[in-house]
């Protein structure tokens, strides 16, 4: 997760969509609250907790430069990769004029 100033925060969760929300919401005190971050910029997935504990451990023992180089292999621009999340689901709606020729 990130700042739009880009200050880093480094974690896991069971559930990311949630996680990610409740960073966006303010919800979380503390480093994250304080600095507003806010912004999913980089995930990597785990089918088990323990790999996904290791790589956190060995992530957060990397220099900042380390980082900001694996967050821009797969987001060079940083965008919020959940910028949409929690939002309502606009379904797309059928061509009136395809379903209906009288209209």
């Amino acid at each position: 997760m990130s700042s739009k100033g880009r200050v880093l925060y480094v974690g896991i969760t069971g559930f990311i969509t949630a996680r990610a929300l409740q960073h966006k919401s303010g919800e979380t005190d503390g480093f994250t609250c304080k600095y507003h971050v806010t912004r999913l910029v980089y995930f990597e997935v785990f089918r088990y907790v323990n790999n996904a504990i290791a790589r956190e451990t060995e992530i957060k023992k990397w220099r900042r430069e380390k980082k900001v180089a694996l967050i821009e292999a797969m987001n060079p621009l940083w965008n919020d990769l959940a910028a949409d999340w929690g939002q309502p689901v606009r379904l797309g709606t059928a061509d009136s004029s395809r379903d209906n020729p009288a209209l």
